[in-house]
């Protein structure tokens, strides 16, 4: 009977994942956004099943919470263009340059600290980037004695760019050595140099792999809580979910403000996909 019908094939072999995904991460999802719209009382710390806006009412109305928003978003941005800036070259180099002994050892370098625990790594840069720490002391012996990076903004976005840009050079390496060379030596031929083949040629084919690792860099950076407990003494979403959820048991204000990275990622998503970023994952 199954060899008959292909469509019953097909439904029993989705049936699984999908039905699992409905109920797993939409059914998630769906329980998150209804709970946004509760109250917690403050006398009994009980939630209250009745619909308000009062949450969002907070969120919008509190200065502190629109600083920690664009905190979270500029930080996010700086690793995204930090990692772009960094890891082009080096995809670049894998893709176009590099022999396939040379392309193995660089495939091997960038995926080994994904090999490592995600806390090894944080607590590795808590250690150079503390005070009268390695970096410091860096510092110092080049002329610069007075600056202190260590448990502020700049140490966290120093460790999320170290941490995500695995993700940000894979995707750009596939992008890149997807372009054919014919056409970068259709663009010689017509007497185009190694910074206008770059920019007319090589950056807008690589665009859409550009986009597909910016949302890797991007999403990973606005949901973590981790690394700026560890790091920074400054408060991301995900810290503020965190408490208010594990601290205060808020849970209505934790499910609201965990809305803002969904709604952030969802308009993310959007130009991305017009950048073509779905096509070169």
């Amino acid at each position: 009977m199954l060899y008959r019908h292909r469509w019953l094939q097909v439904l029993l072999l989705l049936a699984p994942p999908t039905g699992w995904f409905l109920v797993v991460y939409l059914g998630s999802l769906s329980v998150l956004f209804l709970s946004a719209f509760w109250l917690l009382d403050p006398l009994t710390s009980a939630v209250v099943h009745t619909f308000s806006l009062r949450n969002f009412q907070i969120l919008l109305g509190d200065p502190t919470y629109r600083t920690i928003v664009l905190r979270t978003v500029g930080i996010a941005a700086a690793v995204t263009l930090t990692d772009a800036l960094l890891a082009f070259p080096i995809a670049f180099y894998m893709a176009r340059v590099a022999g396939p002994h040379a392309r193995s050892l660089l495939f091997m370098a960038v995926l080994l600290p994904l090999w490592s625990s995600y806390l090894v790594r944080v607590y590795a840069w808590r250690v150079m980037l503390q005070p009268h720490g390695p970096v410091e002391s860096f510092l110092s012996a080049i002329g610069l004695p007075n600056v202190e990076i260590g448990y502020s903004d700049v140490s966290m976005w120093i460790v999320f760019s170290y941490i995500w840009l695995p993700y940000m050079i894979l995707p750009l390496y596939a992008g890149l050595e997807r372009i054919p060379r014919s056409l970068l030596e259709a663009s010689q031929d017509l007497g185009g140099r190694g910074g206008i083949t770059l920019r007319r040629v090589i950056l807008p084919l690589a665009l859409p792999a550009l986009a597909a690792g910016s949302i890797f860099t991007f999403a990973l950076t606005l949901g973590d809580y981790i690394t700026p407990t560890l790091i920074s003494n400054s408060q991301f979403i995900g810290n503020v979910v965190y408490d208010s959820q594990g601290v205060a048991n808020n849970i209505p204000f934790a499910a609201a403000f965990a809305i803002v990275p969904v709604v952030i990622m969802a308009g993310y998503l959007l130009i991305a996909r017009r950048l073509g970023a779905f096509e070169a994952l």
